[in-house]
């Protein structure tokens, strides 16, 4: 296994809620060997304070949890990104900035918790799936093996990934 530590970007329009948790995902389930980040197109400026329970409710540090817009991380002293995912279908349609380092890129579209109307139980719920997609698709690429995988068959992989679960969701 190699030393590598891949930098991986989540982006999604607000960066209030999708982007949020899987930042905190790959940062638990990469152990060291990834280090995520997120931000969002247009930030919404706060963190949804479902994200933030449902974090807390699974036993993550939310410290890190702010919402930034993706600027940040398009400027010279950015971290040079490894991987940048879109994790909502507005992000992926919109014209994103040059990302240092040329990183590879894939959709992983998953429902927007935070426009789920409802009860508290049915937006508990809500939030409560996209962690699980979230987890399972971070879970699969944290597996890869990236010391010995091309990159076409890499980015199939990526692909493939975010395909998971689209007849249902």
């Amino acid at each position: 296994m190699s030393d590598t530590a891949y930098n991986v970007l989540f982006l999604c329009t607000g960066n209030s809620a999708r982007s949020i948790i899987a930042e905190a995902i790959m940062n638990r389930v990469g152990q060291g060997r990834f280090k995520a980040y997120s931000a969002g197109s247009q930030p919404k400026g706060e963190v949804h304070p479902q994200s933030i329970a449902l974090l807390k409710r699974l036993n993550f540090d939310t410290g890190f949890a702010r919402s930034k817009n993706w600027d940040e991380f398009a400027a010279a002293d950015a971290p040079k990104l490894d991987f940048v995912f879109t994790v909502c279908d507005n992000a992926a349609s919109e014209t994103c900035p040059v990302w240092p380092g040329q990183p590879m890129t894939a959709h992983w579209g998953v429902p927007d918790p935070a426009a789920v109307e409802g009860s508290e139980p049915e937006i508990a719920l809500a939030f409560s799936e996209a962690y699980r997609m979230l987890n399972s698709r971070i879970s699969i690429f944290t597996s890869l093996p990236m010391e010995s995988i091309d990159r076409l068959t890499l980015q199939q992989r990526l692909d493939a990934i975010g395909e998971q679960e689209r007849a249902t969701s």
